[in-house]
């Protein structure tokens, strides 16, 4: 009898404990799906109410008129939205959790590079920072839109690059648009990339851009960050442009679904983005 006792008396043990891990599991489960759900805002129509920060992290404090306060704050299409591309077919690589909503043209221009180009150019422009406006040309001719502004074009010679006259003074969009086409047609991730500045990871701040300068290459442009203010762990979201010309999409992060579209610096030596690969030596500022 005494035996029967004890083992019974073990059965229910082992029972109890099974039940208590398997609860266990599923409460860690179910908080993993609530903390994934509570990221995403449908009816956010920005970046920084379309998505949230996980539970223990803040947004980094910025300037309302600051670069990094632009990109946080870039406006998003309708959640679910495809990614066009310069045709208006659609993306079929659903590698985005967003689509920003702006205009790309109707060339094949607005790649990787240009979108980060254009980004930081109509920030400037909207600021009325024109005389800042100024990027390369692949072969390290530096165009300026303050001399585009008042009417000077570019000219080609052979391999001379070199200002002209060739237009009336202008500064609408329609003319701030043609200038960026320009600069999407002879420019690049390889012009970028010299033009930008090495960053550390440690240092990191929206605005910053993983970039491989090259044919092929690629881009992405830091869009929002979060600190944990318990431990100080860095979060970063991204966006991109791609080939063909396509809008710009705010990239998930498939290595981690519940952080997504967050990514974390922690040990972060490589960045495995959907579409390409960085080193975190890789990283750049303006």
């Amino acid at each position: 009898m005494t035996r029967l006792l004890n083992t019974f008396t073990l059965f229910l043990l082992i029972s109890t404990s099974c039940t208590s891990q398997s609860t266990t599991d599923e409460m860690l489960a179910s908080d993993e799906a609530t903390n994934s759900i509570a990221i995403l805002n449908p009816i956010g129509t920005t970046i920084s109410t379309r998505f949230n920060v996980p539970n223990g992290f803040e947004r980094t404090a910025e300037t309302e008129n600051s670069f990094q306060y632009y990109l946080r704050n870039l406006p998003l299409k309708e959640d679910g939205s495809d990614v066009l591309y310069y045709d208006g077919r659609k993306k079929s690589n659903l590698v985005f959790s967003a689509v920003v909503d702006l205009e790309i043209g109707k060339r094949d221009l607005h790649q990787c590079a240009d979108a980060i180009m254009r980004l930081r150019g109509e920030y400037l422009w909207n600021s009325k920072q024109y005389d800042k406006i100024h990027f390369n040309f692949t072969n390290g001719f530096r165009v300026d839109y303050s001399k585009w502004m008042q009417g000077q074009r570019v000219g080609f010679d052979g391999n001379r690059t070199y200002w002209k006259t060739g237009a009336s003074a202008s500064n609408t969009y329609d003319s701030f648009w043609k200038y960026m086409e320009l600069i999407f047609t002879y420019a690049g991730t390889l012009s970028l990339d010299k033009e930008l500045k090495s960053a550390s990871i440690e240092n990191m701040k929206i605005g910053d851009v993983f970039i491989k300068g090259g044919s092929p290459g690629h881009a992405v442009i830091v869009v929002d960050m979060a600190v944990n203010i318990t431990t100080g762990e860095k979060l970063f979201m991204l966006a991109q442009s791609y080939m063909p010309a396509q809008e710009i999409q705010v990239l998930k992060n498939l290595n981690k679904p519940e952080l997504s579209p967050w990514y974390s610096i922690t040990k972060m030596k490589y960045l495995n983005t959907p579409e390409w690969d960085f080193s975190s030596d890789q990283l750049k500022s303006f």
